[in-house]
């Protein structure tokens, strides 16, 4: 039987050992593992889920520190993906993690097979991206939830869980709206996602981490896949908002207990 690790043990004395042995043959995709989507895949390691595969085309920045779960002084530079399947064996080295190194967009959709999954994360900043993927994961056998925006945020208590048509207050779920109704293409079904109507103004300056160890400028010698080694977020959006680590991992938490409720319910 799996999950007989001693470090489960408050977890199965909760949820039972049936519960326990559907989490460790569950199998989830994340997509995106910045702020939200890390502490997402820390959720469901250090509650039983067996099966992992974590996307994400990004190396770890000095500005990931404040909030993402595997970033640190340490780590900076690397692969995010390499650095999240690190931190998550130590947790559990049993578990099985694929990290793949990879921008899910509409030209690389048809290398993932969304079928062979139990559930689906949406953690993607990229507006047409996300989208692209809201498409095919709504399409697929899989069960589906999304994150919307989780930056300019600072109020826990105002953090909800609706379904994507309903969520009101979100710019990130009007855009999503617009966009769809603007190319008359639709999810093929309902999903739940994770936001919060809060809205914020930066308050600070943006500027640059200003810093040696700094990865953001394209370097040719990168670490990771070459092929993306020319390829950095920072300089490629509009405008870049502030964030909190108690938001987006309350965020990401919470689409990790929305998987575990899922599988409960179904026992």
């Amino acid at each position: 039987m799996g999950n007989r690790k001693p470090f489960f043990n408050r977890t199965r004395l909760l949820l039972g050992d049936e519960m326990m042995e559907r989490l460790n043959e569950a199998s989830v995709i994340i997509f995106g593992v910045g702020g939200v989507g890390s502490w997402c895949a820390e959720g469901l390691i250090r509650s039983g889920v067996g099966n992992l595969t974590i996307v994400d085309s990004d190396r770890v920045c000095i500005t990931n520190v404040n909030r993402q779960m595997m970033a640190t002084t340490h780590t900076i530079g690397m692969v995010k993906v390499e650095a999240l399947k690190e931190r998550l064996l130590e947790i559990n080295p049993s578990a099985q993690i694929e990290a793949i190194q990879a921008i899910y967009s509409e030209e690389t959709a048809s290398q993932f097979n969304l079928d062979d999954f139990d559930f689906i994360i949406d953690a993607i900043d990229s507006l047409k991206d996300k989208a692209t993927l809201i498409l095919n994961a709504t399409q697929s056998k899989a069960k589906f939830y999304s994150s919307m925006g989780a930056a300019l945020k600072l109020d826990p208590m105002k953090i909800k869980v609706a379904e994507f048509w309903e969520v009101k207050g979100c710019p990130l779920a009007r855009a999503l709206r617009q966009w769809f109704k603007k190319r008359k293409i639709f999810p093929k079904r309902k999903f739940l996602c994770v936001y919060s109507d809060e809205l914020l103004e930066n308050k600070g300056v943006e500027s640059s981490c200003g810093t040696d160890h700094c990865v953001c400028p394209k370097q040719t010698d990168a670490p990771g896949d070459p092929a993306l080694a020319n390829h950095e977020w920072c300089s490629s959006k509009a405008r870049i908002n502030g964030s909190l680590m108690h938001i987006t991992s309350i965020f990401g938490l919470t689409l990790s207990g929305l998987i575990i409720g899922e599988i409960r319910n179904k026992i």
